[in-house]
């Protein structure tokens, strides 16, 4: 039992952070961004397939936005305990950043065609 109740915490573990990660301003604004593109597609009357499409890449924005805040976090705490300055833990948040720009990117391309195509 006790690792069926192991198992079921992990989910609400990773609800919290889902939760937190909504606490960032970025991913505020992935999260207005997606319910403007979810009333478009109902809207628009999107296939099964394009909805498909479209959550993929809403997730794909969200799940990067989390890392980058994980990593974000993560590169706080190594600068303050090891004494570093912020410029020594830039290279890890813009890779990070990128990430999510590229992310970002897709999105925007991929749903451009799923709406105008």
């Amino acid at each position: 039992m006790k690792q069926l109740e192991k198992f079921f915490m992990s989910f609400v573990h990773a609800g919290r952070g889902i939760a937190a990660g909504f606490s960032e301003r970025n991913m505020k604004l992935h999260g207005v961004a997606a319910i403007l593109v979810v009333i478009l597609g109902f809207a628009r009357g999107l296939s099964v397939e394009r909805w498909a499409i479209i959550l993929i890449l809403i997730a794909l924005v969200w799940s990067a936005e989390l890392f980058n805040s994980s990593i974000e976090d993560l590169s706080d705490l190594v600068r303050d305990s090891e004494n570093l300055t912020y410029k020594a833990t830039k290279r890890t948040r813009d890779i990070a950043a990128g990430a999510v720009l590229n992310a970002v990117i897709l999105a925007v391309v991929v749903g451009l065609i799923v709406f105008l195509g």
